[in-house]
């Protein structure tokens, strides 16, 4: 029985991460049609003008939501895996009132602000009234956010993934002719129309979710609510750190080697943690609130980041071998031949996955059991050592030293991790971790090795047999834990 509830484990992981992995993979494309379209029907002005809108709108709402987007998926999935639907229902109706007034400041921070936005992101105060109609994609932005902790916090995987695509979709769908047929002056119609469909959507589907009508008045959702503002701030605190790391090292680059170079890292940043990182996007969504309805039980805690680290490492094994053998062309499709520098970047940056994925699957412990001071001295001191090792790795040895700066850091942080989950929390990986993490650490440093060789020929052949060799071990050691076989012919039928 015991086995059968392991092997269960690591099914439900690896389900979890192709559904949400599968929706990045949409979404990404969803993306890069938009910005095919939106570069050919207002031009670089026009994106522009978008960008600095779009980057108002997140620093707006990033300031002043609370991060209860994210602690209220902590506070739900304990309530569900411990005390019941009506104390579901509670935590959901102190997040609905509690974002009624995120919604209100943020609203109102952008109506009074809007002349200084425009003047800070515009040098002129013209776009004072445009930004003070987006107050309204404030609105719809907070309460889809609101809407979509729900369903993560219940673990409502397919409406989750619906939602997201769906969205994404029809909201490009509808502003493309606007854009088409009003060109630059659509910029702010379309933020606030594909805001809006977004909440619909997510309406649509949260509203389906079957819980006991409870209702919470201000003042208790203030008082009941202090545990999810908490840790909402604290993650907001961490997020805003770790986006002033980004910046600062983009100055400094700038600063270096002019702004074509902070081009480059931008692009190599976006291959790493978007194409790359859809396994860590599928571990925010589906594995925090796993993690977070065990906070109690180090046991079962024990067993869930095994089972995450494990499927982690595994799938990202041939994908590391693929980005490291075909890097070079992977970024021409992508973008052009002019970022062939990104190459550099992305063959030194991506062995630091495997890492970061062990790293990650022990961090968010910390976050499950609500531990906000330990939490937030961790994102700052490691934080800090990756701005300080970014910084000497780059004005040493370019993006070599930078490539080899995430190795260390996460190398670093993984050690780190280990050691804090295990003073702090009694944490350890069970026996059976060690021997695949080496072994497939073994394989990504060869494939790095072999981009080496000189001769054409032989460097993709031993390339294109070491991504056969790594997909063939990812798939003989995802076989033993789940029989992946009988998986894949189940949930095809399923689908089906």
């Amino acid at each position: 029985m015991k086995k059968q509830h392991v092997d269960n484990g690591f099914r439900k992981v690896l389900k979890a991460t192709s559904l949400f992995g599968g929706v990045q993979v949409v979404n990404i494309l969803i993306s890069l049609a938009r910005s095919k379209f939106v570069a050919v029907l207002i031009g670089p002005s026009g994106m522009g003008i978008l960008g600095l809108l779009n980057s108002t709108l997140y620093l707006v709402n990033s300031g002043t939501q609370l991060g209860l987007d994210k602690s209220a998926v902590k506070e739900l999935s304990y309530a569900k895996k411990n005390e019941g639907e009506e104390a579901v229902s509670r935590q959901a109706a102190i997040l609905k009132r509690l974002v009624w007034g995120t919604i209100v400041i943020g609203m109102l921070i952008m109506i009074i602000g809007a002349p200084w936005f425009s003047q800070w992101a515009f040098d002129a105060d013209t776009f004072t009234t445009p930004i003070r109609w987006l107050a309204l994609a404030v609105l719809f932005t907070q309460l889809t956010k609101s809407r979509l902790a729900i369903l993560q916090g219940l673990q409502k995987h397919a409406p989750l993934a619906k939602a997201n695509v769906l969205g994404n979709f029809i909201a490009l769908a509808l502003t493309i002719p606007l854009y088409y047929f009003y060109g630059i002056d659509a910029i702010v119609p379309v933020i606030i129309i594909a805001s809006a469909i977004s909440l619909i959507v997510t309406l649509y589907f949260s509203e389906r979710i079957s819980l006991p009508k409870t209702r919470v008045s201000n003042a208790v959702a203030l008082q009941e609510g202090k545990g999810m503002i908490g840790l909402g701030v604290t993650l907001s605190v961490s997020g805003l750190i770790a986006l002033l790391t980004t910046y600062l090292l983009q100055i400094f680059i700038s600063y270096q080697s002019g702004t074509a170079e902070v081009g480059f890292y931008n692009a190599g940043i976006v291959i790493l943690n978007t194409y790359v990182g859809m396994v860590f996007t599928a571990m925010a969504t589906d594995y925090f609130p796993r993690l977070s309805a065990l906070s109690d039980d180090i046991l079962r805690i024990r067993q869930t980041v095994f089972e995450q680290a494990y499927i982690a490492v595994l799938l990202l094994v041939p994908i590391v071998v693929v980005f490291t053998a075909f890097a070079p062309f992977i970024i021409n499709v992508l973008y052009s031949d002019a970022f062939d520098p990104t190459a550099t970047f992305v063959r030194w940056g991506i062995l630091a996955m495997l890492l970061r994925a062990v790293s990650w699957s022990m961090g968010y412990i910390i976050i499950a059991k609500g531990d906000s001071r330990l939490f937030i001295k961790t994102a700052i001191g490691f934080n800090a050592l990756l701005l300080g090792l970014n910084l000497l790795g780059y004005y040493y040895w370019g993006f070599v030293g930078l490539g080899i700066s995430f190795i260390v850091h996460y190398s670093l942080h993984a050690v780190g991790m280990f050691l804090i989950t295990r003073w702090r929390y009694q944490f350890y990986f069970p026996s059976g971790f060690s021997g695949i993490f080496f072994g497939s650490v073994v394989l990504c440093v060869v494939a790095f090795l072999v981009s080496f060789v000189e001769n054409t020929f032989w460097r993709y052949f031993a390339h294109v047999l070491l991504i056969l060799i790594a997909s063939g071990y990812s798939i003989y050691f995802l076989d033993r834990k789940i029989k992946l076989r009988t998986w894949i012919r189940s949930y095809l039928g399923r689908n089906k």
